[in-house]
């Protein structure tokens, strides 16, 4: 017998190993395996596949079994596949995004154990209960604490043989806790045999997550009510439905009592959210209704907690729920019935780097479509492919126009900064009108948000003199001044240097930061409002899981009166006091060089507006640009979605982008600027014999050097409609094909399928 297994490696296909006749009845697909590959190396892999079909090379056997039962059901590996298919990623690739990284190596994942102190049998009845008690002579210390764990355990209820109450196990910890104990007189009542030790696997998922529900579900409003039955009446006819909701309309209760009614079928609900922040808040207000049912991953929880999930996703009392960001799509699902995809038009959802470069929402709706489960899009401001979809018929739609309890939409006014600059009216990013309105909120006890897409102190800094910009020696991209650091910081490689006190083009010393990041805001309003408490979100402030909750929590209480913050801010946050938010460069979002910018910033502004007024009275956003005649600016003051829309299709028809193309981005890297031209041209060369005018480029994208590899860049327009298992097949074929060229041998190709 033969098993082809997945390698965590980025090579192609599988590999296969013969299976030793003594190790033939463990191994199923699923289950990790130790394998050798070349001469000394060992790896954990998947097995993906038995057969009896001896290759024409011989095999090397596997090494052993790592498992009692699959790790990974049916249904994940074939979604792995997909995944690699779909994404031109090796299917290694997808196995180190997907395992938790403890599930990747044979001793990667260590239980947790806990030390727990019990009464030894003999004394388990009240006559040599009593007896032992008489026995500790002037160790009172140790007669303390033994009365203390009789009392924790309720083995001091003890009637003859029985005790009056269930015994409870007690830790160590905890008895030396209670009584004040050190560890020694611990030992010495374990070596006087008034007490046993014994160590027990304990689980790392924090503890509030067994809370027991606490509240029922709200009543939905006769809004919600009809968009819940559109919902279940749209669902019966197509597999994914889009949910378009304005800001605070209450679609989270409508997704509350969708999975109520999947609960109630015995059914398993992933609900998928875009950002870590989200997940924090939503996580509160779902332990309330489902308590100990509700389940919680992402990649700031630690890896054995991640494997521990895993491990209960897999046995027989797995979470009903699981909320969670991008890499919960990958967890395993025994009865999945509903996918629920919270703000859906957000690009957080697309990974980046490294492979494999997939899309979560798609991936998601592949599970449940593999599962039999159906898909639920929600949003105030869809994407162009997922609106479209629901408009052409290929997703169910469902609208909800009004705000819970019928709140107002918020106001939001304009400013033309271009003109308070000439005029000289500016104070740094804020304008009178937004300072004026900012003490205003702040006298009337109420909060404010400032968006402000950039992070770090200042994008750059610059030599006044000469005009000269630090860049970094890895990436072609200048530096980022971030003042608590005291430091210049590349954001794409993470090298860090220190701020010249001279320019070293020139000598001077006039060098000064340039434009504005979160940092720099912080700084000046706290300057401007020294009374108020001010916090900052971005991705430097948010590093860690508790990072999060806390600024969420100390803005929810009322302890923050002012958050300064990047786009994480802009995503679907919940705040009741929250009166006035600040868009402080729109223009920095619009004048970006890539066709979703309008959609982007559309969807960006639009959400963060949303965070105003949600609960008791209308909001006010200020919309600082220098561009207050562009139309998607009225459109956003309006929130005129069908009118940014169908000027947006009418655009992307004209020029052939998404949904009316598919777009495939082709990219090469290399340390040596020269080979990665030649290689680039000669791609583009064979790309062309296949696909003709489809093919764009080569070209440098916006940054063209990143970690001393240079980058150059081809794009494929397909038409919609086109064979992509064949488009597929013709680009490995391509990619073999220039790895078979010497000159090329060390040049990296990889892809951007449906690129964001």
């Amino acid at each position: 017998m033969f098993v082809d297994v997945i390698l965590p490696l980025p090579l192609e296909g599988l590999f296969t190993y013969a299976i030793p006749a003594e190790l033939e009845s463990r191994v199923q697909c699923g289950v990790r395996l130790l394998v050798p590959l070349g001469r000394s190396k060992t790896y954990t892999a998947i097995a993906f596949r038995r057969h009896n079909e001896a290759p024409q090379f011989e095999c090397k056997p596997i090494i052993s079994v790592l498992d009692a039962a699959p790790i990974l059901l049916e249904q994940q590996l074939r979604l792995w596949q997909w995944i690699a298919d779909y994404y031109l990623s090796p299917i290694g690739e997808v196995y180190k995004a997907a395992l938790p990284a403890g599930l990747k190596a044979e001793d990667g994942y260590k239980p947790r154990k806990e030390t727990y102190v019990g009464l030894p049998d003999n004394l388990q009845n009240e006559q040599t209960l009593r007896t032992a008690l008489q026995l500790f002579g002037r160790a009172e210390k140790q007669q303390r604490t033994f009365m203390d764990f009789l009392a924790l355990s309720h083995w001091d209820t003890l009637e003859g043989d029985t005790t009056q109450e269930p015994v409870e196990e007690i830790t160590r910890e905890e008895l030396m806790n209670t009584s004040h104990a050190t560890a020694a007189v611990v030992k010495s009542l374990v070596d006087r045999r008034f007490l046993i030790i014994y160590e027990k696997e304990v689980s790392r998922i924090n503890s509030s997550d067994q809370a027991e529900p606490s509240v029922q579900p709200q009543p939905l409003s006769p809004a919600q009510q009809e968009a819940y039955n559109q919902v279940l009446f749209q669902m019966m006819r197509k597999n994914v439905v889009l949910l378009h909701g304005v800001t605070s309309s209450g679609k989270t209760e409508i997704y509350i009592h969708l999975m109520m009614q999947a609960l109630e079928r015995h059914q398993q609900v992933l609900y998928l959210l875009p950002e870590i922040a989200l997940t924090v808040q939503m996580m509160e207000r779902l332990r309330r209704v489902f308590g100990q049912r509700l389940g919680i991953y992402h990649s700031k929880y630690s890896d054995a907690e991640r494997v521990e999930i895993w491990q209960k996703q897999l046995s027989a009392h797995p979470y009903d729920i699981i909320l969670g960001a991008r890499s919960a799509v990958f967890l395993p699902f025994q009865h999945l019935g509903l996918v629920i995809i919270d703000e859906e038009h957000e690009t957080s959802f697309k990974q980046q780097d490294p492979a494999p470069r997939y899309h979560a929402r798609s991936a998601a709706i592949v599970l449940a479509q593999m599962s039999g489960a159906k898909t639920l899009l929600g949003t105030a401001t869809p994407s162009a492919e997922s609106y479209y979809n629901a408009q052409t018929g290929k997703y169910g739609l469902v609208t909800l126009t009004t705000r819970y309890q019928d709140i107002q939409l918020p106001e939001i006014q304009v400013i033309d900064i271009k003109d308070l600059q000439r005029r000289k009216m500016m104070r740094g990013p804020f304008s009178p009108q937004l300072l004026s309105s900012m003490r205003q909120a702040l006298e009337r006890g109420e909060q404010v948000i400032l968006f402000q897409n950039r992070r770090g102190f200042a994008p750059m800094i610059e030599c006044r003199t000469c005009g000269w910009v630090p860049h970094c020696s890895n990436c072609d991209v200048s530096l980022t001044l971030h003042k608590s650091l005291g430091m210049l910081t590349c954001h794409y490689c993470g090298l860090t240097y220190q701020v010249p006190a001279v320019c070293p083009n020139c000598g001077s010393n006039q060098l000064s930061g340039r434009g504005f990041g979160t940092e720099k805001i912080e700084d000046q309003i706290r300057d401007i409002f020294p009374e108020a408490s001010v916090a900052r979100m971005d991705l430097d402030t948010t590093r860690t899981r508790n990072a999060y909750e806390r600024l969420i929590g100390d803005f929810a209480s009322g302890r923050t009166n002012i958050l300064i913050g990047t786009q994480m801010i802009s995503k679907g946050l919940d705040f009741d006091r929250v009166s006035l938010v600040g868009i402080l460069q729109a223009d920095s979002m619009l004048n970006y060089p890539d066709f979703r910018a309008y959609e982007h910033a559309f969807m960006m502004m639009a959400q963060v507006s949303g965070r105003a007024g949600r609960k008791g009275h209308r909001g006010l956003v200020l919309l600082q640009t220098k561009s207050p005649q562009l139309p998607v600016i009225s459109q956003i003051v309006n929130n005129d979605f069908q009118t940014f829309f169908s000027a947006l299709l009418q655009e992307r028809s004209a020029f052939g982008y998404p949904p009316f193309t598919r777009l495939i981005y082709v990219y090469l890297k290399h340390r040596h600027e020269a080979v990665v031209d030649h290689a680039a041209r000669q791609l583009g060369l064979l790309l062309r014999q296949l696909f003709s005018t489809r093919v764009l480029g080569p070209d440098k994208p916006a940054v063209a050097k990143v970690k001393t590899l240079f980058i150059r860049k081809l794009v494929l327009k397909l038409e919609v409609g086109l064979d992509m298992v064949r488009v597929r097949q013709c680009l490995r074929e391509v990619q073999q094909q220039m790895a078979s060229d010497k000159r090329f041998a060390n040049v990296q190709i990889f892809y951007d399928v449906d690129p964001l």
